[in-house]
Formats: structure tokens, sequence, C-alpha cells
């Protein structure tokens, strides 16, 4: 499976899980919230399979998900829930897609 494959199979399911977790929190404007988590997912998702270094995979994951969730978390001022979700599953997926070591 290519890099790019990997991407959009990994954005669009953690896309989907992010949406699911938060569509029975109340929002001002939950169309637009739950529009803004799954592309934000969904970025996080498809860069992670294509950044090539040399790093574990792991590693990469977690770093690309806590930098691509830190803007919505400062916006939103919900550090906590966005950031360690975004961390734990940047981890996961650049463990399954580049490797654990």
């Amino acid at each position: 499976m290519t890099p790019l494959t990997q991407g959009l199979i990994a954005g669009t399911a953690f896309g989907a899980i992010s949406v699911g977790l938060m569509c029975f929190l109340p929002f001002p404007d939950k169309r637009a919230a739950l529009l803004g988590a799954f592309a934000n997912r969904f970025g996080v998702g498809l860069l992670i399979p294509l950044v090539h270094t040399s790093q574990p995979g792991w590693l990469v994951g977690a770093g690309v998900g806590l930098l691509l969730s830190l803007p919505s978390a400062i916006i939103t001022k919900t550090y906590v829930p966005i950031l360690v979700v975004g961390a734990a599953g940047g981890l996961l997926i650049g463990g399954l897609s580049r490797g654990w070591a």
C-alpha cells in the first residue's frame, strides 16, 4: 500500500473517530466544530505516512499530531483533550504506518 493510500485511510478513520467522540458534546455551532475536528484529524492522519525521516514512526506521529492539534487547542482553550487525542492518534498512526522502532 502506498503512503498516500495509508494516509487517506488513516486520515478518514481518525477524523471519523474524532467526530464520533465529539458528536454528543454541546457546541454553539456544532456543524462547524465537527467539520473542523474532522479536517484537523484528517490532516494528521494524511501527513504522518508521507513524512520521511530517520526517526521512529511513533515519534514522528506523536510530533505531527501535537503540532497540528496545537492551533485548535489554543483557539478553543481546551488544551488537554485536544492535545492528548492528537498525540495518541498520531502515535498510533505513526506506529502502524511507519513502524515502532
